[in-house]
């Protein structure tokens, strides 16, 4: 008999797994690559206004970026933005016609570019933004979520890694974190505008910032500053909310064979939130901080998060068509880590959780394989097969193969594969290698439904 309070705890975690879920599709409904990439972005400098009352954003960018074959047209995600006007090579410098269909910006060059020629486009858009950036005066904070292309211009193919600059204005008295190194914070006229760098080339869907009328707190692991930011809660209970996170570090930068990738790493509490990772932060919704106060064990969505930091962010799935190996590997690690702190018994409830979802899906008839053949308006279904069943293959795995040739695979992959796409058949090298065994048999029935 499980006593109330792990009883509790489970409920909690679930409950944040599956609204975790549920982010997955906003995530994907509006993430199809762009048609036609010729060109590879290199960086992005971006300066956005928000007019958090009206709901509205304003924003100048520019991109920077090199032709990677001959094309006369570059097409961009713009979400449902305005684009105001396109220049080429500066903003003095020529405009360039464009249109928008279909949630696309694409840009016609004057004349063919040939691979290997850079060009400068610079990008000013309005919009009022309708999902991936909440604006919310209630609450006096603004936080984006994943549709990176609802905000700014980008190219959203998870493939595509850029760096970026990132420029936000926002009240006086609250407080900001976004992805990548904070360069400057200044006030002008009851406004501080903060200027981040991600210096690390990452997915454009890892962009962005939280911002608000928070509470502060901060804690160390090594090197690494930890903050912590949060609405209505005390800098100590932030502090108490988030008390498991240099463990949760610790154990992520063993199984991974990497250090954490960054020199600081921020969670934010906001209002409203199923959970979402970014470069170097991450937010979950004030409910949920509540929750962990209440129940100090319900640390799965804190755990979720941070391990995208390896696998998702560092390491990311080449389209969504793999985004088990993003969402799945979050979930198992999460599980993982609770193995290590509370014993294998609260593991192994994670895992009869999942088997029981996988049996449910294949008794229903709406079993598939985890690499989608597309990956389009997914259904609760099909978001439980990439989470719930993702982590259970891996599971199963480690089960087949045993402890020490299952994290050295997963050390392998990680360390193999880092700051760049992956596949599935890439995992799956890297378990045959760690174990001497052909797995094709396994990978045919889990992973690809042959």
């Amino acid at each position: 008999m499980y006593s109330p309070q792990s009883v509790r705890s489970r409920s909690t975690d679930v409950v944040v797994l599956i609204l975790a879920a549920t982010a997955a599709l906003l995530r994907a409904q509006e993430s199809a690559p762009p048609s036609g990439v010729a060109f590879d972005v290199g960086h992005y400098t971006v300066e956005l206004s928000l007019d958090v009352a009206a709901g509205t954003i304003a924003g100048k960018e520019r991109v920077e970026l090199t032709i990677s074959e001959p094309t006369t047209s570059l097409v961009f995600d713009s979400g449902t933005l305005t684009v105001d006007s396109v220049r080429m090579d500066g903003a003095s410098g020529r405009a360039v016609p464009f249109v928008q269909r279909e949630r696309r910006l694409i840009v016609t060059l004057p004349s063919e570019s040939r691979a290997g020629t850079q060009r400068t486009l610079d990008i000013t858009y309005h919009g009022a933004p309708r999902f991936g950036l909440t604006l919310s005066a209630d609450s006096a904070q603004a936080y984006t979520t994943f549709s990176t292309s609802q905000w700014m211009v980008a190219v959203d193919s998870p493939s595509e890694r850029a760096t970026l600059d990132l420029q936000v204005g926002v009240p006086a008295e609250w407080r900001a974190a976004g992805s990548g190194r904070e360069v400057s914070r200044t006030d002008r006229a009851g406004v501080t505008t903060y200027r981040w760098r991600q210096e690390r080339k990452v997915s454009s869907f890892l962009y962005g910032f939280v911002a608000g009328r928070f509470a502060e707190a901060s804690d160390r692991h090594g090197s690494v500053t930890l903050n912590y930011l949060g609405g209505p809660f005390s800098p100590e209970e932030l502090r108490r909310s988030f008390r498991d996170t240099p463990a949760i570090m610790t154990f992520f930068e063993e199984r991974a064979g990497l250090p954490y990738p960054g020199t600081s790493y921020t969670q934010a509490l906001v209002a409203a939130s199923s959970g979402q990772e970014l470069a170097g932060l991450s937010h979950m919704s004030e409910a949920y901080g509540r929750a962990v106060l209440a129940d100090p064990t319900a640390t799965s969505l804190i755990a979720h998060e941070l391990a995208h930091q390896w696998w998702g962010d560092l390491v990311t799935n080449r389209d969504w068509t793999h985004f088990w190996l993003n969402e799945g590997f979050a979930t198992f690690m999460a599980a993982a880590y609770k193995e290590r702190a509370r014993g294998r018994d609260a593991y192994t409830a994670d895992v009869n959780g999942w088997r029981t979802r996988v049996d449910t899906l294949r008794t229903s008839g709406h079993d598939k394989a985890l690499v989608f053949p597309e990956w389009n308006r997914p259904t609760t279904d099909d978001r439980a097969v990439v989470y719930q069943k993702g982590a259970l293959t891996l599971h199963e795995l480690r089960e087949l193969l045993g402890d020490a040739a299952f994290w050295t695979a997963i050390r392998t992959y990680t360390k193999t594969h880092a700051g760049g796409p992956v596949t599935s058949p890439d995992l799956q090298r890297a378990f045959e290698t760690s174990s001497g065994r052909d797995l094709r048999a396994f990978f045919n029935e889990r992973v690809y439904l042959r």
